[in-house]
């Protein structure tokens, strides 16, 4: 099996990327129901979005604002005309056996977005090519019961869920994508990541991908290097987290470069990633073209907003993120290598939102990228998802600029935090952190660590200062990590006679 850097050496790889968004509307794409999410099965539907006969859909006007927004910020052009279409298929959770989608004249074309990547040659910036967002209805939820996988295979019965079906959805296609080389698991990770942070700033969503509000359908194929032709590529289908994103993308790597050196043949087809093994499942065969049977929608209007009102949108897009990082790193002085960190590890918002609480910019950053990204790291989990807030964070850092904390333990305090036993005042109470500052304590317990270690002390007392260190780790352990360990090295040199 080769490895992934003989892959590499072997093989190019192409991307393309088709990610949906549920736009944050009150009310649903073609109807009037609400669209709030977790809300009794089927209590959110109506004649329109239930697909009953005569029942006749309208507009949603916020919608089409939103998608215009959105081309607008990925660089696109804004068709002064477009159109539904009706896309046939039949699927249970699909109540009209048609979905209203936009076909051959999609509404916003022919954008880009550039995504920004730290390599080991440094900061590098890759075009993502836009080739359309369109708009169209989400489908229903399915939930099979019975058997072992939650698929309908082996499935007992299953239970259908509309309240989703009719929400305002935006696909954003991009074209194929290349030159990504060894990154191509990384940068499809990261393009997703400035898109959802590009929707976040437009507030046309809540972007929330573990309720699937944003979902990835990442395709990739091989192709023998240098030989000029994509190869077959393989779709996995609705990835619904950045970290995911990135290994699925992985796993078809290889699982398509060793199809390719065993002689075999890599099948066009749908796959679902599997969050426990880090690999995909085959799904379906895409290797004919379905026919869906498109047809204008007949009982819909073209679309066609005016020059104005695209200019007055164009108008109210916020600042671009990629600049607003750019604002942020200039007004807190970070080095590039340590912004490209933060870029990475996706903690920039919450940074912001920390210092916005009133933390330090040094002390906000340090604490996103180190303890609470070692512990996200350990659960395999992005670092925004952790159950830890910007006001948390920030009340911890209060704490110990005020002399009340510990760096020690204030990393109790987060562990406290993070294992949902409460705020850090609840923490702090429930475990009875505090540090130990009375100095005649403090006096006590480094003359029992003196004791102790008489010819340690004896050492400092010749100048070997560094020998200190057993004595002031013979401290702390008396005083169970809450005391100040530079002040206990100040008072033990002191005693000493090093002061």
């Amino acid at each position: 099996m080769l490895s992934y850097e003989e892959i590499i050496e072997k093989y190019e790889p192409a991307l393309g990327l088709e990610v949906h968004v549920e736009l944050g509307t009150k009310t649903k794409m073609f109807c009037g129901c609400p669209t709030e999410f977790g809300a009794e099965p089927n209590t959110q539907v109506c004649p329109v979005c239930l697909g009953m006969p005569g029942a006749l859909p309208f507009v949603n006007e916020r919608a089409i604002e939103s998608t215009i927004l959105i081309g607008l910020a990925l660089n696109c052009s804004i068709a002064p005309w477009s159109r539904f279409a009706r896309k046939n298929y039949f699927y249970p959770d699909m109540p009209k056996n048609f979905q209203i989608s936009q076909y051959d004249e999609p509404i916003c074309t022919d954008g880009y977005l550039d995504v920004e990547y730290e390599t080991p040659e440094g900061m590098k910036t890759f075009r993502i090519e836009i080739e359309r967002v369109h708009m169209e209805e989400d489908t229903g939820k399915s939930l099979h019961v019975g058997g072992a996988t939650g698929r309908i295979h082996g499935a007992e019965y299953s239970l259908l869920d509309y309240n989703r079906a009719g929400i305002p959805l935006v696909e954003i296609v991009t074209k194929t994508v290349l030159g990504t080389e060894s990154y191509a698991p990384q940068i499809a990770k990261a393009y997703v990541k400035e898109l959802r942070d590009i929707l976040r700033a437009l507030g046309v969503s809540d972007v929330k991908m573990e309720q699937g509000s944003l979902r990835c359908d990442a395709n990739i194929s091989l192709s023998p290097r240098g030989s000029g032709k994509l190869g077959t590529r393989s779709e996995t289908k609705n990835v619904n987290s950045l970290r995911s994103v990135e290994r699925a993308i992985t796993s078809e790597m290889h699982r398509h470069a060793q199809r390719l050196e065993a002689g075999e043949r890599v099948v066009q087809e749908t796959r679902h990633f599997q969050e426990d093994s880090g690999t995909t499942r085959s799904g379906r065969s895409k290797e004919q073209a379905e026919d869906y049977r498109y047809f204008p929608e007949p009982d819909l209007l073209p679309v066609a907003p005016s020059a104005e009102w695209i200019e007055q949108l164009r108008a109210q897009l916020p600042e671009r993120p990629s600049a607003h990082r750019a604002r942020l790193q200039q007004l807190w002085q970070v080095p590039d290598k340590e912004m490209a960190a933060m870029i990475n590890a996706g903690v920039v918002g919450v940074v912001e939102e920390t210092v916005a609480e009133g933390a330090d910019p040094t002390k906000a950053r340090t604490w996103w990228l180190g303890e609470i990204s070692r512990v996200a790291n350990e659960r395999e989990v992005e670092v925004v998802e952790m159950p830890i807030t910007p006001k948390d964070v920030a009340e911890i850092i209060a704490l110990v600029a005020a002399g009340d904390l510990t760096d020690k333990l204030a990393r109790q305090v987060v562990e406290g935090v993070i294992a949902g036993e409460g705020n850090p005042a609840e923490v702090i109470a429930a475990r009875g952190i505090k540090v130990v500052s009375d100095e005649g304590e403090l006096v006590a317990a480094i003359e029992r660590a003196i004791a102790a270690q008489p010819d340690t002390a004896q050492k400092v007392r010749d100048g070997n200062i560094p020998a200190a260190g057993a004595l002031i780790g013979a401290v702390m352990k008396d005083t169970k990590g809450q005391a100040d360990a530079a002040r206990v090295r100040e008072l033990l040199l002191g005693l000493l006679g090093q002061s």
